[in-house]
């Protein structure tokens, strides 16, 4: 009678602590906060541990560093090893814990995957609810700093590094560099209270920074309204990336294809606009852009138009399209046999030069990943086939251009050299900066 009674209470007991992590109500913690004592004991799901959860109560002495991350997050995988290498170095001082609000059969689909392989030795809590109801993270990787039972400060993946770890637990002063997430919904910098105003609406709003925001991760986000873009943002890019990204835009509106092999760089140092790593550099943080406009709504089928134009008055440089004679690579048909023609199946786009295939994919797929690098071709690829049904392209490995069209030749396909007028986006240093 008596272990009944404490297996029924043990199992009452797990229930609640399970119930407190699903269903208690908190405010967002703020730095200097303590968390609250029964976060502590709380049992919070886990994987990749012996026990299938786990408590923070045995680390509550540890400089803690809550790590929150997700599968589809690739600078959070990106992130694991170095997170593994510190604690490695720091030992008992320091406790890292992942955290993802994903449930356990997508993290065991993961982990099955090729990918997902490389990450199974890494303990995580699973299916929370708990830490992102105290943290309310917007963006991934994102990293709570404890100490002391409190919230020491939070801030982006890139600042956990040996030095800062070892500021914290020294008690020196510390060089992180707080950051309180912004909305993505909201224009970057704009007051919060703004929403107060109930005689005033926003009509038009534009920001242009250059150097790491930290409240932002890398990314793009559209501002729209009944499915009309009115607005878009660029956070934590180079110029280069979002003078693309723009182009694209001008000239899918124009039902025209817009590829980086049409874009020409005669900045004198291309690098100050154009660079191929983002990560982690000082050097690179000082070139990074941030860029946002919101047009009036009568006024978003120029909005791209009207975002090159502000680009090249502000930013220094200048961005226009020119329509010039090139060389270039022509994909045109040889053959009236249709054996390129779609037997179905799921779409694949796998264009590497170990294995080439693509499957149920548009041959605009095919050109956007022959024009996406220079690995075959340093010409601008173009489509003159008229094919526009989906299509199957088994090439196998093509480690040249001729490897490529000799693949290409068996489904009556060719690249053939040819000029060519197109249009493209000319940049330069703007005189009047």
């Amino acid at each position: 009678m008596n272990f009944k009674f404490c297996r029924d209470a043990c199992s009452l007991l797990f229930l609640s602590l399970f119930y407190l992590q699903t269903s208690a109500q908190y405010k967002p913690l703020k730095i200097g906060d303590a968390l609250p004592d029964e976060v502590w004991s709380a049992a919070h799901q886990s994987v990749n541990t012996k026990q299938e959860t786990t408590t923070l109560a045995s680390h509550k002495n540890k400089l803690i560093l809550l790590d929150f991350w997700a599968t589809w997050c690739g600078s959070c995988l990106k992130n694991f090893p170095r997170m593994e290498e510190l604690q490695q170095k720091f030992g008992d001082q320091l406790k890292i814990i992942p955290i993802t609000k994903e449930d356990r059969s997508v993290l065991a689909k993961f982990y099955q995957s090729k990918n997902g392989q490389r990450f199974t030795s890494y303990p995580s809590v699973v299916e929370d609810k708990l830490f992102y109801q105290l943290f309310t993270p917007r963006a991934l990787p994102y990293i709570v700093w404890l100490k002391d039972g409190k919230v020491l400060n939070t801030t982006d993946a890139f600042q956990v590094t040996d030095q800062t770890v070892s500021e914290i637990l020294n008690n020196k002063t510390s060089s992180l560099q707080t950051v309180i997430q912004a909305d993505p919904a909201k224009p970057l910098m704009l007051s919060e209270n703004f929403e107060l105003e109930k005689a005033s609406t926003l009509r038009n709003y534009a920001l242009l920074a250059k150097g790491r925001i930290r409240a932002m991760v890398p990314s793009s986000h559209f501002h729209r309204k009944e499915n009309v873009v009115y607005g878009r943002r660029f956070a934590n890019m180079s110029l280069m990336q979002i003078f693309s990204a723009i182009a694209y835009e001008v000239m899918d509106k124009k039902k025209e294809t817009f590829y980086d092999k049409q874009i020409i760089n005669l900045v004198k140092n291309k690098s100050e606009i154009d660079f191929a790593d983002t990560v982690e550099s000082k050097q690179m943080d000082e070139k990074l852009y941030s860029f946002e406009f919101i047009a009036p709504l009568e006024n978003a089928p120029t909005l791209y138009e009207d975002m090159l134009k502000y680009l090249s008055e502000y930013s220094g440089y200048n961005a226009g399209f020119e329509k010039q004679t090139r060389n270039c690579l022509i994909l045109k048909r040889v053959s009236k046999d249709e054996k390129y023609i779609s037997k179905g199946g799921a779409s694949m786009d796998n264009f590497n030069k170990k294995e080439a295939m693509v499957q149920n994919v548009s041959l605009k797929n095919v050109l956007s990943s022959l024009n996406a690098n220079s690995s075959y071709t340093d010409l601008l690829v173009l489509d003159e086939t008229g094919i526009t049904k989906n299509v199957d392209l088994h090439l196998g490995t093509i480690q040249d251009l001729q490897a490529l069209r000799k693949s290409l030749q068996k489904y009556g396909l060719d690249l053939v050299e040819g000029e060519r007028s197109v249009q493209m986006l000319v940049i330069t240093e703007n005189k009047k900066s």
